[in-house]
């Protein structure tokens, strides 16, 4: 039986869940445990990233890459993250409500624009809008703000949220 015990979330990591949150996933990594519950994703130095909080996650050689606004990015090495990779995706992915990009000025490569994000916590009702602006194109530009406040607008209009 001693998968068992090797499997078992620490008791100080346990500690630090909220009451009635769910582990859905967890893995270990050099620097701790990783442990995916219903409502965020609690890190190896105790700092718990909620769900719609979590700009994105990716999966590359060097393990779980993740964005989280305000706190940028974090690679976690594991070798074995069993179903933590699934339900990162799953989470994440459900916490957001509608996803648009808008074109607001054509570069070299193509359109550049802002892509408008509504988001809403696992459980939760109340939705925050995100506006994350392309490379190259000037969230402080009077023009680009109000194109950026019109498409926010019309597409608030459009989802009636």
């Amino acid at each position: 039986m001693g998968w068992l015990r090797r499997n078992r979330l620490p008791d100080d990591v346990r500690a630090r869940l909220g009451r009635g949150e769910r582990v859905l996933a967890h893995a270990a990594s050099p620097s701790g445990p990783l442990v995916a519950t219903d409502r965020a994703l609690h890190l190896p130095d105790g700092h718990a990233a909620p769900w719609e909080r979590v700009d994105r996650a990716r999966w590359s050689e060097e393990g779980l890459v993740f964005t989280e606004e305000g706190f940028g990015e974090r690679t976690y090495a594991m070798a074995e993250p069993g179903s933590l990779a699934e339900v990162v995706f799953e989470r994440v992915t459900a916490t957001i409500v509608v996803s648009r990009h808008v074109p607001l000025a054509e570069g070299d490569d193509g359109p550049r624009g802002v892509r408008l994000v509504a988001r809403r916590p696992p459980g939760g009702a109340d939705i925050t809008w995100h506006l994350r602006f392309d490379e190259g194109v000037d969230p402080g530009d009077p023009d680009v703000r109000a194109r950026s406040a019109a498409a926010l607008a019309d597409l608030r209009e459009q989802m009636g949220i």
